[in-house]
């Protein structure tokens, strides 16, 4: 018997993610992915280095990132949906504070408050899935929540970039705050799944702890936090670099959301077909590939690649990551998939802070060259540690 029939729990045979939490996921992303095509008309305005507001990305991912235990802790004892419902107030108020932010420390601190709220609704969602949706089914109704967020990425860089450039870098903050008081509208109707009952805290936390299977699922989400979302932070600076006006590599970044949106429709076609290791190696090739091709012939056509490849990527790779963290402990679910997303993003922090200082002074190639290598042991990995999990789910 294999580690994921041990551990597979009994689920209803639902297929779907109901509408207003993929609002909410999407209002998510859109908010983190807002700030990448800014980075250097905040820097501007606020009269800071470049590397200075690009830890207005870093931090928020860091602050996302390392919220994820308290959220999943808490969605695995009071609920899932109740967990989003105040996150997005907290995250409404702090994106509406951060539009009229004075200075760049208070701008970073609300960044941060942002970060911290907006890391509940994923993970969240996430484990709704796990809840709601059967083993089998489950990869495919990832890749519609998937789609979500990759929508709301390339969304986010195309409206971040045409509206800093023809009104207000502020209003980038703005708009995902009003956005959020809209998703939290949308969920009033929306009921609970069952979950198992969550028991004693230390009981909660033990079993996440035993499980050799979530460890591994949260250092392979580290790595992958600093190579794919690492690595997309810098692809609208280089392309500014190269002349782009913060509207035009805001509109080729976007491409990653549409990468992410198609791609995930051929996760759906192939899932059943193809098994989740197999889906895994699929993705890390993507991404190798764009990844290597922007750091050889550094270009607007080799950026607009890589940001296509990098939605691939996400869509074929950390959807089978995402399932895989949905199934090593389903007893702690949220628990088991909050740390794995914590992993995600402070691994996705440290990618950006690690870049920083390269992209300061233009030198994109080697930040592209690096993640390229790196692509190819962390595909290596997920592919052979979840080939030996085994099951669907």
């Amino acid at each position: 018997m294999t580690q994921a029939q041990t551990l597979a729990p009994t689920a209803p045979p639902e297929s779907r993610v109901p509408l207003p939490l993929i609002t909410a996921a999407f209002t998510a992303n859109f908010d983190r992915f807002a700030v990448g095509p800014i980075l250097l008309t905040v820097a501007a305005a606020l009269h800071v280095p470049l590397a200075a507001t690009v830890a207005l990305a870093g931090g928020y991912a860091l602050a996302y990132g390392l919220s994820q235990p308290f959220w999943g802790v808490l969605s695995d004892r009071i609920g899932r949906l109740r967990v989003v419902r105040a996150a997005l107030l907290l995250a409404a108020l702090a994106g509406l504070a951060s539009a009229l932010a004075p200075d760049p420390d208070s701008l970073l601190a609300l960044r941060v408050t942002a970060g911290f709220a907006f890391g509940a609704v994923v993970p969240s969602s996430l484990s709704f899935v796990g809840d709601a949706v059967a083993p089998a089914r489950r990869q495919s109704a990832l890749a519609d929540l998937m789609a979500a967020l990759g929508l709301g990425s390339g969304l986010a860089a195309l409206f971040a970039g045409l509206v800093a450039h023809w009104l207000s870098w502020r209003l980038v903050f703005a708009g995902p705050a009003l956005a959020a008081l809209v998703a939290l509208l949308g969920l009033r109707g929306t009921a609970e799944p069952a979950r198992p009952p969550a028991g004693r805290l230390s009981a909660q936390l033990g079993a996440v702890l035993r499980a050799p299977y979530a460890h591994l699922v949260a250092v392979l989400g580290l790595v992958e936090g600093a190579v794919l979302l690492g690595g997309l932070t810098f692809v609208a600076p280089a392309l500014q670099h190269r002349g782009l006006s913060a509207a035009a590599a805001g509109a080729v970044t976007a491409l990653y959301g549409a990468g992410t949106l198609l791609f995930t429709r051929a996760v759906k076609a192939l899932t059943g077909r193809i098994p989740p290791h197999g889906l895994a190696a699929i993705g890390g090739g993507f991404a190798a590939v764009g990844y290597a091709a922007a750091a050889l012939a550094p270009g607007v056509w080799t950026y607009a690649l890589v940001a296509v490849l990098l939605g691939a990527g996400w869509a074929f790779l950390h959807t089978t990551l995402q399932a895989w963290a949905t199934s090593v402990v389903p007893a702690a679910r949220g628990t088991a998939v909050s740390c794995y997303v914590a992993a995600l993003f402070v691994g996705s922090a440290l990618g950006s802070l690690l870049g920083g200082g390269a992209a300061e002074h233009g030198r994109f190639g080697p930040v592209f060259g690096l993640a390229a290598a790196a692509t190819v042991p962390l595909t290596a990995a997920v592919v052979l540690g979840r080939r030996r999990f085994g099951g669907t789910g």
